[in-house]
């Protein structure tokens, strides 16, 4: 599977800091329990680059819906 494939596979995704001053994405599925603890600058970067992808979708969707 890549990324710009499509799935039917379900998650709960949570964010927020740790008692330690780090940030946790926590993504939770069926069997898969996976804690991913970064830096705040990491964070701040891994913002960045969903920033980034969100503004590309939508463009994307745009161009679709204009065909």
């Amino acid at each position: 599977m890549g990324i710009d494939n499509e799935s039917d596979i379900a998650a709960n995704l949570q964010i927020g800091p740790t008692t330690l001053g780090m940030v946790r994405i926590y993504l939770e599925a069926e069997g898969v329990d996976l804690p991913l603890d970064f830096d705040p600058d990491e964070a701040e970067e891994i913002a960045e680059e969903i920033r980034a992808a969100a503004v590309a979708a939508r463009a994307m969707s745009t161009k679709k819906g204009s065909r």
